[in-house]
């Protein structure tokens, strides 16, 4: 079996008509090619090269084994091209993250090869969670950047609350957290950050947390409690035909910058999808 870096030297003397500049280009010395040359010449079993004083060029069986090289190294590249992408393609990828509104998104897109968490981290475990490998890629509002890990601004998460049409904040075209002091909401358990938000910007409401997401699906479609949603919850049909308006909350605190955090050893494995979420976050 003949090496590849044979044939890449046959393709640079090829490419360069010049032993000592095809030497250059490869990072090797002029004998060191001169060398691999007769190696690939022996194992041929013919001669590649017209030896004259001061001059060696590729004679015509060189010629051809040089094009016919190149084919080959061509089609070595894709053939682990092709392997690495698949096995890309079908390895999978564990997730995290501190917020669900990520999570909603990656379920929009039908991804097949990745595991997703039944519960949510807390920001200061990101950095520990991803180092000791529990997970390759973890979603969080906070920017981590260490020597090992990195982060990719993804979008903006916007809160949203949805009222009974009857409602008479329902007819406005945004609100305000100070609006909804006297309310009572219905409110998954697991939100992470969201729920020290809400509970600090509207301080005098109720909240109804419901820990059984199917539970709360129930009483979402059979009462009129006022519900939060993002612009990334709101990519699921959770809310067809529920007699609720939808309605933007304009406070800064409603709107969190979203990262996807991950070792930096882990970038060739989470890149394609970290592009993919991108191109898919909501306005």
């Amino acid at each position: 079996m003949i090496e590849n870096y044979l044939l890449e030297e046959l393709v640079a003397v090829f490419k360069y008509q010049s032993l000592s500049k095809a030497a250059a280009s490869l990072h090797l010395t002029q004998p060191t090619l001169s060398r691999g040359m007769q190696k690939l010449e022996q194992t041929l079993g013919v001669e590649l090269f017209e030896r004259q004083a001061n001059k060696v060029t590729l004679n015509q069986t060189g010629l051809l084994a040089a094009k016919e090289a190149q084919k080959l190294l061509s089609a070595n590249q894709k053939f682990l091209t092709t392997i690495q992408n698949f096995a890309q393609a079908n390895e999978q990828l564990t997730i995290g993250a501190t917020i669900p509104g990520p999570l909603l998104l990656l379920e929009s897109l039908g991804q097949s090869n990745l595991k997703l968490p039944t519960s949510l981290l807390a920001n200061q475990d990101i950095a520990d969670t991803l180092s000791n490998h529990q997970v390759e890629l973890i979603f969080s509002s906070k920017e981590i950047i260490t020597n090992q890990i990195e982060s990719i601004y993804l979008g903006r998460e916007q809160l949203f609350v949805r009222l009974d049409d009857f409602h008479p904040l329902a007819s406005l075209r945004t609100l305000s957290f100070s609006q909804l002091n006297s309310l009572s909401f219905l409110v998954a358990n697991d939100i992470g950050v969201w729920k020290d938000i809400i509970q600090n910007e509207i301080p005098q409401a109720h909240f109804l947390y419901q820990q059984d997401l199917a539970a709360l699906s129930e009483l979402t479609h059979y009462t009129n409690f006022p519900i939060f949603r993002t612009n990334l919850s709101n990519l699921k049909d959770f809310d067809k035909d529920d007699g609720r308006t939808l309605l933007p909350l304009r406070d800064e605190a409603a709107s969190l910058e979203v990262y996807a955090n991950y070792l930096k050893v882990n970038q060739p494995k989470v890149k394609d999808l970290i592009k993919q979420i991108q191109a898919s976050w909501p306005n």
